[in-house]
């Protein structure tokens, strides 16, 4: 009875479990923040890329005039490139007319006194580069002296481009983590499930089967008291319970053979359905406490699509529970059905007088393995909100618990 069995939403015969929901948003969601951080990683490396473009445009222009100004001589054309353009964070080359590296500044690895071939021969990689990416800048002097100025990204914007690659990392990481720790969860969750499946299937065989058992008993007799076997009218009385305790157990081989496939849904008179069950209760109120009540107010309610054998597993849990939480001497359980304001859903309160579930319990009372019982296993209510929402496609929840009250409440679709 895992996630990967019940399904959750259909769309055209295709059925998407809930985990492969959890998936896809979660996969979503990451994608959405990771182009989120790549969009604006991009565009604050855009606005740097702009910025040094500007300074640099800047810097030919003052060197420009400088260099073709009568009044400006070698010293200060010197002064202007060792003090102004080279303090730049970015790197710089000076091309001669043939693009060949004459000046060169904050290249990473060269020194700007080196000028061995080999140096050469990368100063003009480097360059073809730098042109390809952000083109030249003419520097003119006289009337046919001209040179070109070449600049590359500084090192911040550099560090800049390998921020997305290092976002798109953490988040992969980040995903990878968040994988693990649901697929340990669901495991966790599973084995629950398992565990209790096979402590409910003990539960629920258990009580016919320990029936037809003592009627057995009562048929043959006991040879060893001295009592004979039965005969005539309380023999038929014996079968026709036995009857009953076979159809008990034909019921909860149904129930479980359905958990895991796709139960098909009929209109039904839900209110026959309580009164069944309320019914089933009743007959079991003297092993229960001889002071307990059960009331059943049927509402004016249309039949509502569902499965019979698995809707009356749920309302067997909620009622089940709510006699074990009341007092046996002044236990009152309370049931309605009623239509929702909208019209559009069939409601189903079960309401008790019992101490009431603690604020800290209520919102785990649905989780697989949770209970505040000494002899719990945690699986009835996880039953029950599983076949009401996946199965049904309605809502179940804890409407209300303190002490001397506490409501559940059933949301069926009309359809």
């Amino acid at each position: 009875m895992t996630d990967k069995t019940i399904t959750a939403k259909s769309t055209g015969g295709l059925y998407i479990t809930k985990s492969t929901l959890f998936k896809i948003y979660l996969l979503l969601g990451v994608t959405l923040v990771s182009a989120v951080f790549i969009w604006y990683t991009f565009g604050v490396i855009d606005k740097l890329q702009q910025d040094t473009r500007d300074q640099v445009e800047k810097y030919v222009k003052l060197w420009q005039l400088a260099a073709n100004s009568p009044t400006t001589g070698g010293i200060e054309l010197q002064f202007i490139f060792e003090e102004i353009i080279v303090k730049a964070a970015f790197p710089i080359i000076v091309l001669d007319q043939e693009f060949k590296p004459i000046h060169w500044r904050n290249i990473p690895g060269i020194e700007p006194g080196d000028t061995t071939a080999a140096t050469k021969v990368r100063l003009k990689e480097i360059s073809d580069e730098m042109r390809q990416e952000h083109d030249q800048f003419e520097l003119r002097f006289a009337e046919n002296h001209v040179n070109y100025f070449c600049y590359g990204d500084s090192k911040a914007i550099e560090q800049l481009k390998m921020m997305p690659f290092i976002e798109i990392g953490i988040v992969v990481a980040f995903l990878i983590v968040a994988l693990i720790g649901f697929h340990n969860i669901k495991r966790s969750e599973e084995r629950h499930i398992w565990v209790g499946m096979a402590k409910e299937t003990a539960h629920q065989l258990g009580t016919p089967i320990s029936s037809l058992m003592g009627w057995l008993e009562v048929i043959e007799g006991d040879k060893e008291s001295g009592v004979e076997p039965v005969s005539g009218g309380e023999l038929h009385g014996a079968v026709d319970n036995m009857k009953v305790d076979v159809r008990r157990l034909q019921r909860i081989a149904n129930r479980f053979g359905l958990i895991g496939s796709i139960p098909e849904l009929h209109p039904y008179d839900l209110n026959n359905l309580i009164t069944e069950t309320v019914e089933y209760f009743r007959r079991r109120l003297p092993f229960e406490g001889q002071g307990i009540t059960i009331n059943f107010e049927p509402g004016n309610i249309p039949k509502v699509s569902l499965n019979a054998e698995l809707l009356g597993w749920t309302l067997e849990n909620l009622i089940k529970n709510a006699l074990q939480a009341v007092d046996s001497k002044t236990g009152r359980l309370e049931i309605r059905t009623f239509m929702d304001e909208t019209q559009k859903n069939v409601n189903i309160e079960i309401q008790d007088n019992g101490l009431g579930i603690p604020p800290g319990a209520a919102r785990k009372v649905f989780r697989p393995g949770f209970t505040t019982k000494k002899r719990g296993w945690g699986l009835g209510l996880t039953l029950v909100k599983r076949i009401v929402e996946e199965y049904h496609g309605g809502v179940v929840y804890l409407k209300k618990s303190r002490p001397g009250e506490t409501i559940f409440e059933l949301n069926l679709p009309v359809r």
